[in-house]
């Protein structure tokens, strides 16, 4: 029974992490800096301590290293420039992409289940249809062997 809570609670680490970053991101997008920056302002946050903090770093280091990859990426499988997106749904295809391209360990439906979760909690009321339609265009193109 151990492994399975363990399991569990990385699991749901992960999940807050993805969030912090999905909400960081959110926040870079309005005033670019340094990722490092996101790493201090979000330290203290009040989920911070439930979260895998190297995961978010990851995800936050990773992001914004390659925003502009990840956007043209994005852009094949959207109908409008990233400029044009949603800050929100975004964000969330921004980290979303970085998974699918960047951590092949994190099952593709992990990645789109998290990615829509988070579209329904922050974003616009059928911004998750969007986000769904998107990413799953893009785990064709990044992990055609596992859809």
């Amino acid at each position: 029974m151990m492994p399975v809570q363990t399991d569990r609670r990385a699991t749901n680490a992960r999940s807050v992490a993805r969030r912090l970053a999905m909400q960081a991101i959110y926040r870079w997008q309005l005033n670019h800096g340094p990722w490092q920056d996101l790493l201090l302002e979000f330290a203290d946050a009040e989920d911070m301590p439930k979260a895998d903090r190297e995961y978010f770093r990851e995800l936050i280091e990773g992001v914004c290293g390659a925003s502009i990859r990840l956007d043209g990426d994005i852009a094949q499988w959207t109908d409008r420039p990233a400029a044009q997106l949603d800050p929100v749904e975004h964000a969330v295809l921004l980290v979303s992409v970085f998974e699918l391209s960047s951590r092949p360990d994190v099952p593709f439906r992990v990645v789109l289940n998290e990615a829509v979760n988070l579209t329904r909690r922050f974003g616009a009321t059928d911004g998750y249809k969007f986000v769904n339609a998107v990413l799953d265009r893009a785990a064709r193109a990044l992990r055609s062997n596992e859809h």
